[in-house]
This record gives structure tokens, sequence and C-alpha cells, in this order.
């Protein structure tokens, strides 16, 4: 008679006949700007709490030039996914890149116009004749200013706007070298935590401007959509943990964010900020809001941004978040 293999012995031998685990795919995500400005805050804490890990996903996260920059580079192939701005699209299918959205990091808009709390601008017809700081003069921040002033009957020509670049948008404010500022939250945070007082005047509440988006080549969204689907679903997450919870979401950023260290009070009020005014209003997130998208093109072109309307349904898919 056979003697029975022991217990052990047995456990063994099917381990060694098990499959190897499967090796999570690797994957290059393009972010329009540094990785470590707040702005990414909910991939970084996504990549921090193990949520693209979960999705069988091994992301490196490198650094673009811009969001019209990480599209053409998503759209070349050199990266599978990208961060962008609303508008990106829009901007760059005009000109031949095949990129759309694939999520919408929100309903609100990613500008705000931003004063000092004792100023007497109420909103933009107050503008008119005042010295405000914006990032670039093709940058959707300053889109975003442009369609506040087409609202009250104003142009570019009726406000002295300055293009001065990141870092100074909010330190030529607060050093009071101008009477607003075009902004994201965490220029705003920065005035905040130099001891500004400010008051936010929410584009949202004259021009429909656009959140934070993913973007995808027609090509992947083809060929790769389960990777795509993936990578949308753990990003998501991330966006949702910083609603839920920006305090502990602030922890775990700094966590993966050592240029950040100490600043965790910081880091949470950035993300109170991108909560109230950025990724609030969607129920379920990543959907597009199809007509803010389409009325944003219309002005675009009216303003000559762009030369030619793409059709709105070859700018997104909501393929991946419905």
């Amino acid at each position: 008679m056979m003697r029975s293999i022991p217990l052990a012995a047995a456990a063994l031998a099917v381990l060694l006949a098990a499959p190897p685990a499967r090796a999570a795919d690797p994957v290059t995500y393009l972010l329009p700007a540094p990785v470590f400005l707040p702005a990414f805050g909910p991939w970084m804490v996504a990549q921090q709490r193990g949520y693209y890990r979960d999705e069988g996903l091994d992301v490196t996260f490198e650094s673009g030039k811009g969001g019209v920059d990480t599209a053409k580079q998503v759209g070349a192939g050199n990266a599978l996914i990208g961060g962008a701005i609303g508008d990106t699209p829009i901007i760059v299918r005009a000109n031949g890149v095949p990129v759309r959205a694939v999520a919408l990091l929100g309903a609100g808009s990613l500008s705000q116009l931003v004063v000092l709390e004792d100023s007497p601008i109420k909103g933009p017809a107050d503008l008119k004749g005042k010295t405000i700081t914006t990032m670039a003069y093709q940058d959707t921040t300053f889109y975003a200013l442009l369609g506040m002033l087409a609202k009250v009957g104003l142009t570019k020509n009726d406000v002295e706007a300055q293009a001065v670049g990141p870092a100074n948008v909010w330190r030529l404010f607060l050093a009071g070298k101008a009477d607003a500022m075009i902004a994201v939250p965490d220029w705003t945070s920065d005035v905040i935590e130099a001891g500004g007082k400010v008051r936010i005047i929410p584009a949202d509440d004259y021009f429909q401007s656009m959140a934070q988006i993913v973007v995808a080549s027609d090509t992947a969204i083809k060929e790769q959509p389960d990777k795509i689907r993936r990578l949308v679903r753990a990003t998501l997450r991330g966006v949702k943990a910083v609603m839920d919870d920006p305090a502990g979401a602030a922890r775990d950023y700094v966590q993966a964010v050592p240029q950040h260290a100490g600043k965790e009070a910081a880091m949470q009020r950035v993300f109170e900020l991108y909560v109230k005014y950025v990724y609030r209003g969607q129920d379920p997130l990543g959907p597009m809001d199809v007509k803010r998208l389409a009325g944003l093109q219309d002005f675009y072109l009216k303003q000559g941004i762009i030369e030619r309307a793409t059709p709105v349904d070859q700018l997104y898919t909501d393929q991946f978040v419905r």
C-alpha cells in the first residue's frame, strides 16, 4: 500500500503546482505639471493607498509640460493615459491630436477669481481698469477670466491682465501689486498660508469652465479598454477619498509626497478648496457634462482660441465611468 504523503509536504506540492501570481501591468501616467503639486492629490492618495495596485497596475507618474503637451504625448502613444483640464480635448483635437476625456473629476471649475477680503471687487463687472494676475495668456485659467468678463460685457482690453507664471500669480497679488488673481485652489491656499485673507468668486457663477479630466488616445481606448477602465476606477477612488476625508487624505498625501512633509494642515486646506469649488456636484463621479463641454467649445470658437469646432461626441467618452 502507498504511504500517505505528510500534510506539510502535500501543501508544498500544491503551492509549487499553482501558477505564479500575475505581475502588475506597468503603466506610465503623465500629469501636466510636477507630480508633487497638490492639484494631483487624488492621484498621489490613490497611489499611496494602493488603489492602482488593487487594480493590478504598477503606475509610474511622470510630469509633462502642460495639458496640451500631455495630450500630445498621450496621443502619440508615449504614455497610456494622462491628466489635463476639461478644455484640453477642445484645443488639441481641433489640431489633429486624437485624444478624448475618459473621466471628468468634478462638476465645478478649476479656476476662481480671488480678491482680498476687504476688496471692493464683488464680481467681474468690478474688474474694469483693474490689474489681475494670471499664469499665462494661453492657459485655462486665463480663458476662464475671459469668459467671466464676457458675461458682464467686458473684454481683456478692459482690464490689465498680467501673465506672470504660476509662482508669481499669488505672490504679486499678495504683495498688493494686483487687485485680483485668477487662480486654482493651490495658489489660493498659498495666499492663505502666507497670512492673506481672501474672498473667492467662483468662475461657475459667471462662466462654465471645467474641472480636471483624465485623457486617453483613441487607439488606447480601442485596444486597451480594460486597462483604461482600471486606471480611471482607481483615480476616481482617489478623488472620492479626498472628498470624504480631506484631513485623512492630506496625511496620506504627505506620506506619498515628501516635499510637503509637515504641511498636513496646508494640504488639507487645499483639498477642502478642491472639494468645495471643483470636485463637488457629480453623482456619480466621472461622467462628462456634455452641455458644459459644448458651451465651452462654442465660446473658444467665438474668441478665436480654436479655429474650428470638433463634434462634441469626439471630445469624450463615458464608457469607463458608467
